[in-house]
Protein backbone atom coordinates (compact mmCIF):
# COMPACT_ATOMS: atom_id res chain seq x y z
CA UNK A 1 0.00 0.00 0.00
CA UNK A 2 1.31 3.76 -0.72
CA UNK A 3 1.20 6.10 1.80
CA UNK A 4 -1.72 8.58 0.59
CA UNK A 5 -3.79 4.62 0.56
CA UNK A 6 -2.65 3.75 3.91
CA UNK A 7 -3.76 6.96 5.38
CA UNK A 8 -7.16 6.34 4.37
CA UNK A 9 -7.15 2.85 6.02
CA UNK A 10 -5.78 4.08 8.90
CA UNK A 11 -8.44 6.44 9.32
CA UNK A 12 -10.97 3.57 8.84
CA UNK A 13 -9.05 1.26 11.63
CA UNK A 14 -9.68 4.14 13.99
CA UNK A 15 -12.96 4.62 13.26
CA UNK A 16 -13.36 0.65 13.93
CA UNK A 17 -11.14 0.51 17.19
CA UNK A 18 -13.78 3.19 18.24
CA UNK A 19 -17.01 1.60 17.35
CA UNK A 20 -15.39 -1.57 18.92
CA UNK A 21 -14.88 0.44 22.48
CA UNK A 22 -18.74 0.68 22.07
CA UNK A 23 -20.29 -2.51 22.63
CA UNK A 24 -23.24 -0.60 23.27
CA UNK A 25 -24.81 1.18 20.14
CA UNK A 26 -24.92 4.84 20.80
CA UNK A 27 -27.37 7.33 20.23
CA UNK A 28 -25.18 9.83 18.84
CA UNK A 29 -23.80 7.65 16.35
CA UNK A 30 -27.36 7.90 14.36
CA UNK A 31 -28.19 11.70 12.87
CA UNK A 32 -31.24 13.31 12.78
CA UNK A 33 -32.74 11.48 9.88
CA UNK A 34 -31.92 8.11 11.61
CA UNK A 35 -29.08 7.14 9.34
CA UNK A 36 -27.10 4.09 10.45
CA UNK A 37 -23.32 5.72 11.50
CA UNK A 38 -21.92 2.07 12.02
CA UNK A 39 -19.36 0.92 9.44
CA UNK A 40 -19.52 -2.90 11.05
CA UNK A 41 -16.29 -2.77 8.16
CA UNK A 42 -14.96 -6.24 7.76
CA UNK A 43 -11.47 -5.48 9.40
CA UNK A 44 -7.71 -5.73 8.28
CA UNK A 45 -7.48 -9.48 8.20
CA UNK A 46 -10.32 -9.44 5.84
CA UNK A 47 -9.16 -7.01 3.83
CA UNK A 48 -6.30 -8.01 3.70
CA UNK A 49 -7.23 -11.49 2.12
CA UNK A 50 -10.00 -9.85 0.04
CA UNK A 51 -6.90 -7.88 -2.41
CA UNK A 52 -4.11 -11.16 -2.08
CA UNK A 53 -7.47 -13.03 -3.74
CA UNK A 54 -8.47 -10.37 -6.15
CA UNK A 55 -4.69 -9.91 -7.33
CA UNK A 56 -4.76 -13.77 -8.48
CA UNK A 57 -6.88 -12.66 -11.10
CA UNK A 58 -6.05 -10.53 -14.49
CA UNK A 59 -7.67 -7.47 -15.00
CA UNK A 60 -10.82 -8.43 -12.90
CA UNK A 61 -14.01 -7.00 -13.29
CA UNK A 62 -14.93 -7.01 -9.55
CA UNK A 63 -18.57 -6.58 -8.04
CA UNK A 64 -19.20 -5.54 -3.89
CA UNK A 65 -22.65 -6.08 -2.92
CA UNK A 66 -23.02 -3.66 0.23
CA UNK A 67 -20.72 -0.98 -0.24
CA UNK A 68 -21.61 0.25 3.38
CA UNK A 69 -18.77 3.17 4.45
CA UNK A 70 -16.24 1.61 1.90
CA UNK A 71 -13.15 -0.09 3.62
CA UNK A 72 -13.40 -3.25 1.93
CA UNK A 73 -13.91 -1.18 -1.31
CA UNK A 74 -10.64 0.58 -0.61
CA UNK A 75 -8.79 -3.48 -0.65
CA UNK A 76 -10.68 -4.11 -3.97
CA UNK A 77 -9.96 -1.37 -5.75
CA UNK A 78 -5.90 -0.90 -4.47
CA UNK A 79 -5.99 -4.81 -5.61
CA UNK A 80 -7.77 -3.51 -9.19
CA UNK A 81 -5.16 -0.41 -9.73
CA UNK A 82 -2.65 -3.35 -8.98
CA UNK A 83 -3.69 -5.70 -11.91
CA UNK A 84 -5.57 -3.35 -14.41
CA UNK A 85 -9.12 -4.18 -13.36
CA UNK A 86 -12.11 -2.36 -12.32
CA UNK A 87 -14.79 -2.40 -9.47
CA UNK A 88 -18.06 -1.79 -9.38
CA UNK A 89 -19.77 -1.27 -5.71
CA UNK A 90 -23.24 -1.09 -4.95
CA UNK A 91 -25.07 0.08 -1.97
CA UNK A 92 -28.82 0.90 -0.58
CA UNK A 93 -27.94 4.09 0.89
CA UNK A 94 -26.71 7.00 -0.71
CA UNK A 95 -24.95 8.71 2.40
CA UNK A 96 -22.62 5.77 2.84
CA UNK A 97 -21.74 5.69 -0.92
CA UNK A 98 -20.93 9.35 -0.59
CA UNK A 99 -18.82 8.79 1.79
CA UNK A 100 -17.11 6.03 0.62
CA UNK A 101 -16.96 7.57 -2.75
CA UNK A 102 -14.62 10.56 -0.76
CA UNK A 103 -12.49 7.88 0.88
CA UNK A 104 -11.91 6.50 -2.44
CA UNK A 105 -10.80 9.93 -3.74
CA UNK A 106 -8.16 10.73 -0.54
CA UNK A 107 -7.21 7.30 -1.31
CA UNK A 108 -6.24 7.98 -5.19
CA UNK A 109 -7.95 5.35 -6.32
CA UNK A 110 -11.34 6.56 -7.36
CA UNK A 111 -10.44 5.87 -11.15
CA UNK A 112 -10.68 2.19 -10.33
CA UNK A 113 -14.23 2.02 -8.78
CA UNK A 114 -17.34 2.93 -9.47
CA UNK A 115 -20.35 3.74 -7.09
CA UNK A 116 -23.85 3.01 -7.64
CA UNK A 117 -26.75 3.70 -5.07
CA UNK A 118 -30.11 1.24 -5.41
CA UNK A 119 -31.40 -2.17 -5.24
CA UNK A 120 -28.63 -4.96 -5.79
CA UNK A 121 -30.89 -7.27 -7.41
CA UNK A 122 -32.41 -4.54 -10.19
CA UNK A 123 -28.26 -3.15 -10.96
CA UNK A 124 -27.25 -6.98 -11.16
CA UNK A 125 -30.08 -7.32 -13.94
CA UNK A 126 -28.08 -4.45 -15.53
CA UNK A 127 -24.56 -5.36 -15.31
CA UNK A 128 -22.81 -7.33 -18.11
CA UNK A 129 -21.78 -10.97 -18.17
CA UNK A 130 -17.97 -11.57 -17.15
CA UNK A 131 -17.73 -11.05 -13.46
CA UNK A 132 -14.34 -12.44 -12.11
CA UNK A 133 -14.55 -11.44 -8.32
CA UNK A 134 -17.79 -11.10 -6.21
CA UNK A 135 -18.03 -9.80 -2.40
CA UNK A 136 -21.49 -10.21 -0.94
CA UNK A 137 -21.37 -8.20 2.32
CA UNK A 138 -25.22 -6.69 2.53
CA UNK A 139 -28.65 -8.17 4.16
CA UNK A 140 -28.13 -11.39 5.01
CA UNK A 141 -31.60 -12.20 3.28
CA UNK A 142 -30.56 -11.17 -0.23
CA UNK A 143 -27.24 -13.33 -0.25
CA UNK A 144 -28.94 -16.29 -1.98
CA UNK A 145 -31.10 -13.83 -4.16
CA UNK A 146 -28.07 -12.13 -5.41
CA UNK A 147 -26.11 -15.19 -6.24
CA UNK A 148 -29.26 -16.50 -8.22
CA UNK A 149 -28.79 -13.16 -10.27
CA UNK A 150 -25.54 -12.98 -10.58
CA UNK A 151 -24.04 -16.41 -10.98
CA UNK A 152 -24.86 -17.03 -14.83
CA UNK A 153 -22.73 -13.92 -15.10
CA UNK A 154 -19.68 -15.58 -13.67
CA UNK A 155 -16.77 -15.60 -15.77
CA UNK A 156 -13.77 -19.43 -15.81
CA UNK A 157 -12.78 -18.56 -12.77
CA UNK A 158 -14.22 -16.33 -10.79
CA UNK A 159 -13.94 -16.25 -6.78
CA UNK A 160 -17.23 -15.01 -4.77
CA UNK A 161 -16.30 -14.48 -1.18
CA UNK A 162 -19.44 -14.23 1.51
CA UNK A 163 -18.91 -12.52 4.85
CA UNK A 164 -20.05 -12.97 8.31
CA UNK A 165 -21.14 -17.20 7.49
CA UNK A 166 -20.28 -17.25 11.16
CA UNK A 167 -23.58 -16.66 12.34
CA UNK A 168 -25.64 -18.98 14.24
CA UNK A 169 -29.12 -19.07 13.47
CA UNK A 170 -29.26 -16.62 10.59
CA UNK A 171 -31.33 -18.41 7.87
CA UNK A 172 -30.15 -15.94 5.25
CA UNK A 173 -26.79 -17.15 5.94
CA UNK A 174 -28.02 -20.70 6.11
CA UNK A 175 -29.81 -20.64 2.80
CA UNK A 176 -26.79 -19.08 0.96
CA UNK A 177 -24.31 -21.78 2.56
CA UNK A 178 -26.26 -24.37 0.80
CA UNK A 179 -26.65 -22.59 -1.88
CA UNK A 180 -23.88 -21.87 -3.46
CA UNK A 181 -22.66 -25.43 -2.41
CA UNK A 182 -25.32 -26.60 -4.91
CA UNK A 183 -24.25 -24.71 -7.92
CA UNK A 184 -22.39 -26.22 -10.49
CA UNK A 185 -19.11 -26.16 -11.20
CA UNK A 186 -18.80 -24.44 -7.39
CA UNK A 187 -15.74 -25.65 -5.01
CA UNK A 188 -16.03 -23.93 -1.71
CA UNK A 189 -15.06 -23.42 1.69
CA UNK A 190 -15.57 -21.84 4.68
CA UNK A 191 -12.91 -20.16 6.79
CA UNK A 192 -12.58 -18.35 10.44
CA UNK A 193 -10.95 -15.32 9.21
CA UNK A 194 -12.85 -11.98 10.24
CA UNK A 195 -16.55 -12.84 10.95
CA UNK A 196 -16.46 -16.33 8.98
CA UNK A 197 -15.96 -16.24 5.19
CA UNK A 198 -17.07 -18.32 2.45
CA UNK A 199 -14.84 -18.56 -0.65
CA UNK A 200 -16.11 -20.21 -3.68
CA UNK A 201 -14.74 -20.14 -6.87
CA UNK A 202 -16.54 -21.13 -10.49
CA UNK A 203 -15.14 -23.78 -12.75
CA UNK A 204 -17.56 -24.22 -15.95
CA UNK A 205 -15.87 -27.47 -17.50
CA UNK A 206 -16.69 -29.35 -13.84
CA UNK A 207 -20.33 -27.69 -14.33
CA UNK A 208 -20.85 -28.70 -18.11
CA UNK A 209 -17.84 -30.34 -19.21
CA UNK A 210 -15.53 -29.21 -21.99
CA UNK A 211 -16.63 -27.31 -24.49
Amino acid sequence: MDDQIQAVLDSYHERIREEKLDRVKRPELRDSRGNDQLMRAVGPETGRLLNMLAKCLKAPNILELGTSFGYSGIWLAEAARHTGGKVVTIEMYDYKSAYARDAAINAGLERYIEFKVGDALKMIELLPHGLDFVLLDLWKALYEPCLEAFYPKLNPGAIIVADNMIRPGDDGIRRYGRAIREKPGITSIQLPVGSGLEISRFDPVAAYGAP
